[in-house]
């Protein structure tokens, strides 16, 4: 009787440690948008957008001002993040879209993916008793050995794929298998609404499921990635705009609904004060695609300047830190797995060879360094270096560029003949770095290099994008009156 009793109460003591922990550990909430630009949404100073419920988390948690992404394109920007670490150490460094890929990589259409030794943030969270989920766009790698339920997550709603329909199809015919939308394994369930909004249900669904226990949220939209799909409703607030422009508003616009209604949840449940909410976007806008706006910086998606690399990104956490945070180091979205883990009680000392920090002491004021001193990016022969304030980008077809973002947040100032050597000691040090990353496992047509210098250079500057812009309005308003 008393071997029962002690067992009893070792049982009873050992749920009461698990019970108070996963009361202690934090919700986690990633809402991760595609394709927008950097200066439109409220909060990072648009006065055409309407996004109030990205603003309220701007104003109640943390700004991050110089948030970037690991690439400047949707997939090796995913593969970072979801790592915590440089995509590019496992060769994950050009997109997994199947007929963009060179020749030779044709083979590798089933292969290109997440390599399967990479653990993700699923992965960590899962070991400290979380449940997890992604809704919305994986883009991962579409064999079903990628799939989301096989590298740590326990449902998944949405497309394998890196763009789709934002309506349910009506027959699959000419349709990629990446591109239908699925439910957990192969089990293809077309929405019967707007994709952005049915994403935040099912989110706002899986919340009240798992209330009372320690969950992790990946819903990454698809919005605002093309094709430009708005219903007549959102289009319908902004009767001033035009084309493409009226169209990425209308997008954004039910993007910040759908954030709206996750936070909304989280407050009707009374679980919002112990929920981590991170916001960000993968890569910068590609204002030729989208109509997107990545001002005040120079450059688009899938270039290296600013414009391409820097994104919103927001975090909040009411336990943990103060309202109206703004925080002005470089931080990026690898830094996400260490935070998170880190969060749910973790010791990030046990993570597998990660670049990401833990960001929580940062933005508490308890280590006042910087979270990182140097950061990378590269794709082919075009690589970034940065030091500090101090930025090298390195061509293909002309000589490399120096700048000081400190006082050139528009890279119009190139110092390179200023510095020689500075120029010297971040060409090597950018080297060093290279020398520990794999070979790519996969590469794009060649002619892609020269769409991404091109677009690049026609917007070098917010001066060309503005004038790009007026030159759209005009052209818009002259179809009206056709």
């Amino acid at each position: 009787m008393k071997k029962l009793k002690l067992i009893i109460l070792l049982v009873l003591i050992t749920f009461c440690h698990w019970s108070c922990k996963a009361q202690e550990q934090p919700n986690i909430i990633f809402l991760f948008c595609d394709d927008a630009g950097y200066g439109d949404f409220g909060f990072q100073g648009s006065d055409v957008m309407k996004t109030p419920n990205l603003d309220k988390l701007a104003n109640t948690g943390v700004i991050f001002t110089q948030g970037y992404v690991t690439d400047a394109t949707c997939g090796p920007s995913r593969a970072g993040l979801i790592t915590g670490k440089y995509q590019q150490r496992f060769g994950y460094q050009e997109i997994n879209v199947p007929g963009y890929m060179s020749e030779n990589s044709k083979y590798l259409e089933d292969d290109m993916g997440l390599p399967l030794d990479q653990k993700t943030i699923a992965d960590y969270l899962k070991t400290q008793g979380y449940t997890n989920a992604v809704y919305g766009k994986w883009h991962l790698g579409n064999a079903d050995r990628f799939h989301p339920l096989k590298r740590g997550f326990d449902e998944f709603y949405g497309f394998r794929g890196g763009a789709r329909s934002y309506y349910g199809y009506k027959n699959f015919d000419g349709v990629h298998h990446d591109n239908k939308m699925e439910r957990n394994f192969e089990n293809f369930e077309e929405p019967t609404g707007y994709a952005t909004d049915v994403f935040a249900d099912e989110a706002v669904n899986f919340i009240e499921r798992n209330k009372n226990n320690p969950f992790f949220i990946y819903l990454a939209f698809n919005a605002v990635h093309t094709p430009m799909h708005a219903t007549e409703e959102d289009l319908k607030q902004f009767p001033n705009l035009k084309g493409k422009r009226k169209e990425v508003a209308a997008m954004t616009l039910a993007l910040d609904r759908a954030c709206g209604k996750v936070m909304d949840k989280l407050k009707e449940l009374g679980i919002d004060d112990n929920t981590i909410i991170v916001f960000s976007n993968d890569n910068g806008g590609p204002t030729d695609k989208n109509a997107s706006l990545n001002l005040p910086l120079s450059g688009t998606k899938s270039n290296h300047l600013e414009g391409g690399l820097r994104v919103p990104f927001l975090m909040k956490w009411p336990r943990k830190f103060k309202a109206g945070t703004i925080y002005d180091y470089p931080v990026s979205t690898f830094d996400l797995l260490p935070t998170f883990y880190a969060a749910a009680g973790g010791d990030v000392a046990d993570l597998d060879d990660v670049d990401g920090v833990d960001l929580i002491p940062f933005v508490n004021g308890k280590n006042k360094e910087r979270p990182h001193e140097d950061l990378f990016w590269k794709k082919d022969v075009r690589a970034v270096y940065r030091n500090n304030d101090w930025k090298l980008i390195r061509y293909a077809d002309r000589p490399a560029e120096l700048y000081d973002l400190s006082k050139d947040l528009t890279e119009q100032n190139n110092l390179a003949s200023e510095y020689p050597g500075r120029m010297k000691t971040m060409f090597k040090k950018l080297f060093e770095w290279e020398l520990t990353l794999e070979r790519p496992l996969w590469t794009l047509k060649q002619d892609f290099e020269k769409y991404d210098i091109d677009r690049m250079d026609r917007y070098r500057s917010p001066e060309l994008v503005k004038e790009e812009m007026k030159q759209y309005i005009k052209e818009e308003k002259s179809k009206l009156k056709q």
